[in-house]
């Protein structure tokens, strides 16, 4: 049995008169120390995805079908009281924006200390003294001293360090990490994502990346899943789905990036933009903006189909041409 399951999953956010459906039963399995990414466009349901599991949504959204499973247990199921002792304890999450996360009035010591006598029954000098051992952990300087500050005297990757250590407080078996370096320069994303790497590898810590960045992904992660208008419509191992994407959509997302784009010339892009919840397409929700759809695009969703280790969810996966990068046509 794996580490973390989640099986048929459905999520409505029930509006007036209308229910909009935001996930349409995805399933997907994480195993113990396995790093998996979730990518695609904003709206694709990647963020909503990565709440439920902790039951994070916020109202009126809830999970109308299928179920999480933590550790051999229906956690999707659990109260409030319950979810209590996973969140922040055996799951983590690490948030876009980490001013959002910390509170301004208080200093980083006293929210770790609080951060783990919930879950641990410590004493104070107990709990400052791990504290300043995962500041130490996430290299940052002088963690004694750091203990004292606040957030805003901290820089914006120092303030997400701090958060990654509170994330690994009480030795979470996973880490859900929902676009963790959307908010710094990319000097200090690969430091951030080069530390989460190494910490989860050390530690033997599960890890779901949401993110847009297929290049961010294809660095950190084992395995991808790629998500549009709440929809898993490919997965695989990482370097099978980078080097040889199978759905359309896929192929669009690598070919804008601007590595994959020869010098002097226009950046790609994927035509028109991910439909709204009350305006998904029939059939394959991908359709208006494919390069490769007909009429058999429009009648009915197509399924997960390929291997155990790169599946697609495209009506013309064996009809598409071979995937060239740049790389391939210098």
């Amino acid at each position: 049995m794996a580490l973390l399951e989640v099986n048929k999953l459905e999520v409505q956010f029930p509006l007036g008169r209308k229910t909009l459906q935001a996930i349409h039963g995805i399933s997907f399995a994480l195993e113990e120390g396995e790093r998996l990414g979730i990518v695609g466009e904003s709206g694709a349901g990647k963020s909503v995805a990565a709440f439920s599991i902790l039951n994070l949504l916020s109202k009126p959204g809830r999970i109308s079908a299928g179920e999480v499973v933590f550790e051999g247990q229906v956690i999707s199921e659990f109260s409030r009281a319950q979810m209590r002792h996973i969140r922040g304890n055996r799951i983590s999450m690490i948030f876009q924006d980490p001013m959002m996360t910390l509170n301004p009035v208080l200093t980083i010591g006293t929210q770790m200390s609080e951060c783990l006598k919930t879950h641990r029954n410590i004493s104070n000098s107990e709990a400052r003294e791990i504290s300043i051992s995962k500041l130490r952990d996430v290299m940052i300087p002088s963690p004694e001293n750091r203990m004292d500050s606040y957030p805003h005297e901290l820089s914006g990757g120092m303030r997400q360090r701090v958060v990654i250590a509170i994330a690994l407080l009480s030795d979470p078996s996973i880490i859900i990490a929902d676009e963790p370096t959307t908010a710094l320069d990319v000097t200090i994303q690969a430091e951030i994502m080069a530390l989460m790497l190494e910490l989860c590898k050390n530690n033997n810590v599960g890890l779901v990346l949401i993110t847009h960045d297929l290049a961010v992904v294809s660095q950190v992660t084992e395995r991808i899943i790629v998500m549009y208008a709440g929809r898993i419509v490919e997965e695989g191992l990482t370097h099978d789905v980078i080097t040889n994407p199978k759905h359309p959509y896929t192929r669009g997302l690598i070919k804008a990036l601007p590595q994959e784009n020869l010098p002097g010339t226009r950046l790609n892009q994927i035509r028109g933009s991910m439909p709204a919840l009350d305006a998904i397409p029939a059939g394959c929700s991908f359709n208006p903006r494919c390069d490769f759809a007909d009429g058999e695009c429009h009648k009915d969703v197509p399924a997960l189909v390929g291997s155990e280790t790169h599946r697609a969810a495209c009506v013309h996966i064996d009809r598409i041409p071979a995937f060239q990068n740049a790389g391939d046509a210098k």
